[in-house]
């Protein structure tokens, strides 16, 4: 075919008399060349005008300087601001600048597939940001299968690819069908700033080795492994995830979000769905998860496959956003720290909530995990602030030593946690409401709850406890309410400071439960979701030294929230029994059981990272 390559034209001619093909508008909008600007303020400086127009087709022309074609291959040589337009059905655009200068891509309504490598392939570039022109659809396709030019490289393996930092900005749209491997892939750092993607991948979506920043757009990915990957172990300082702001709609494999080092989300709206969903649980009893197969070290930076929405090796941090899950393994899940400091958070997972294997702190945000194996897990947790409703199939919050994994030729989380001593829950505040099967709250070592509202529907099975420790439950302040069976059932430590009982009766769920003074004034009336034999409260209204009256069943005139009644007045229950508070510790009935470890074998998993 023939090509025709136009001299490069000045400046001014370009904005006067650009000849590029009929019916394309090969003028920069303002937006663009203010957006050029502003990556100029944030890199190095380069002018704004345009340094070639490039318009694909059977006959590719160029007007400008920089670009030369062999056949179906565009070459840019050197930095500059490229206009790109056209249709080419089998072709290549290659960026190879030995310039510290920016390359800019202007997408300007672009339909460009190469059947045997990257469409992109930025071999050499300081750092190549494609724009996303107003009002334009931009469309890159690659095959299935790559002939590289080196049989000891896999490289380029992404429909755009880039061995240099790439930035993606604009108010176009850009569609990524990835049909060979990755959708876009950076070996340093990917920002995106705008736009509408959209990507269909192969395997990973999103790839920047060192890190990934979103900081706007509206970004959609189908892909067959990870969404978004960040892959950097060596350098402590990479492999990090960063979303500032942007919608993002991640359907994935495999991980929805993975880092080898830090997540860290600021703000946006972010809807995950992984593995097929929590309908496809990680964790039953069969081993026919379709994502792969477990195994290895938690700690180890070799690849192993999961299905977790967000996952880091390092720490992840939640400020704020909307964050929708539904992923079949864990739903946040760190192998070291994690720590939620606000957000809204709508997570139903096929495994745990959100599991961090050391250190775990909510300051603040709305969760609300409908759906998990194990709701809340981690070795230490805190509760600061926040608004927690957690729904667990086998624990509610549960702090244990050790690793998270899966076991041998077994569904993840079938064998025990690593049970020591060590694990701490600590409550200062916040509202927590938990439906669990299993333990409501367990921990393998102490709980210490100073502030707060804790509320438990625990295990109607005798084997599981509403309240389970190891070693202490020291409540100071706050309001406790545990109910469930009474096999296991525990009690608050007598080193407390604050009053608590704990109540045996057999009741069907519903049932409201009352506590009165002696001047018949209601200190607590609660309603228990389900089949209850103990239900433990403890409370600040819980004086010292004083006598109160127990009664079940009856009605209360006032409104309740999670089976609390905040108002109105009790009336017409069958008087279970009376407690005077001579010591912290009361009780009324009889039952209980040895407490301690219990519920359902949660850890001491291999590990699954």
């Amino acid at each position: 075919m023939k090509k025709k390559l136009i001299l490069a034209l000045t400046v001014c001619a370009l904005c006067l008399n650009v000849t590029g093909c009929a019916n394309k508008d090969t003028n920069i909008s303002n937006d663009i060349q203010n957006t050029v600007t502003e990556n100029n303020k944030e890199n190095t400086e380069l002018s704004a005008e345009i340094t070639a127009d490039i318009n694909l087709s059977d006959n590719i022309t160029i007007n400008g300087s920089n670009v030369s074609v062999d056949g179906d291959k565009v070459t840019i040589a050197n930095a500059g601001t490229y206009v790109i337009s056209g249709t080419l059905s089998d072709g290549q655009i290659i960026v190879d600048s030995a310039s510290e200068e920016n390359v800019y891509l202007v997408f300007n309504g672009v339909n460009l597939t190469c059947s045997n490598s990257a469409p992109i392939y930025v071999k050499n570039a300081k750092n190549t940001i494609i724009v996303l022109e107003d009002n334009t659809d931009n469309f890159i396709t690659d095959g299935e299968t790559y002939i590289f030019e080196d049989a000891t490289t896999d490289e380029p393996n992404a429909a755009i690819f880039s061995k240099d930092d790439l930035t993606i900005k604009g108010n176009g749209s850009l569609t990524v069908t990835a049909n060979y491997n990755n959708g876009i892939t950076s070996k340093d750092d990917l920002k995106i700033t705008g736009g509408t993607i959209s990507i269909a991948s192969k395997d990973d979506g999103l790839m920047g080795k060192d890190s990934i920043t979103i900081k706007g757009g509206d970004i959609t990915i189908n892909s067959e492994g990870d969404g978004l990957k960040s892959t950097n172990a060596e350098d402590t300082e990479k492999g990090n995830i960063i979303i500032e702001s942007g919608n993002l709609n991640i359907t994935a494999g495999t991980d929805g979000i993975q880092a080898e080092n830090i997540v860290n989300i600021i703000d946006g709206t972010i809807n995950i769905v992984t593995g097929g969903g929590s309908v496809n649980s990680s964790s039953k009893s069969n081993n026919d998860t379709p994502w792969g197969s477990w195994g290895g070290s938690s700690s180890s930076t070799e690849e192993t496959s999961s299905a977790k929405a967000i996952k880091a090796v390092n720490d992840i941090v939640i400020d704020g956003g909307l964050i929708n899950i539904d992923s079949s393994d864990d739903s946040i899940h760190s192998n070291n720290s994690l720590t939620i400091n606000g957000g809204t958070l709508e997570i139903a997972s096929g495994d745990d909530g959100i599991h961090s294997d050391t250190t775990l702190e909510i300051n603040g945000g709305d969760i609300n995990i409908t759906k998990s194996y194990e709701g809340i897990e981690s070795q230490t947790i805190t509760i600061n602030n926040g608004t927690i409703y957690l729904v667990a199939s086998d624990d509610g919050l549960n702090a244990a030593g050790g690793n998270d994994g899966s076991s041998t030729n077994g569904r993840p989380g079938e064998n025990q946690f690593n049970s020591s001593s060590n694990g701490s829950i600590t409550i200062n505040g916040g509202y927590l409401y938990v439906d669990a099967a299993g333990d409501g709250v367990d921990s393998n070592g102490s709980i210490v709850m100073n502030d707060g509202t804790v509320i438990v529907n625990g295990p109607e099975n005798g084997g599981n406890g509403a309240l389970d420790y190891d070693v202490s439950f020291d409540i100071t302040g706050g309001l406790f309410i545990a109910a469930g069976s009474s096999q296991m059932a525990q009690s608050p430590s007598s080193s407390s400071t604050q009053n608590s009982v704990n109540i045996f009766t057999s009741q069907s769920a519903n049932t409201l439960i009352n506590i009165k003074n002696t001047n018949g004034e209601d200190i607590i009336t609660f309603a228990p979701s389900k089949t209850y034999q103990s239900v433990v409260i403890s409370s600040p209204k819980l004086e010292s030294n004083a006598t109160y009256t127990v009664s079940v069943g009856g009605s209360s005139t006032g409104s309740s929230a999670d089976g609390l009644y905040n108002d109105g007045s009790y009336s017409g229950g069958s008087d279970a029994g009376t407690f005077t508070t001579s010591n912290t510790v009361s009780s009324v009935g009889s039952g209980g059981g040895m407490g301690g470890p219990g519920g359902n074998p949660g850890g001491n998993r291999q590990q699954r990272w």
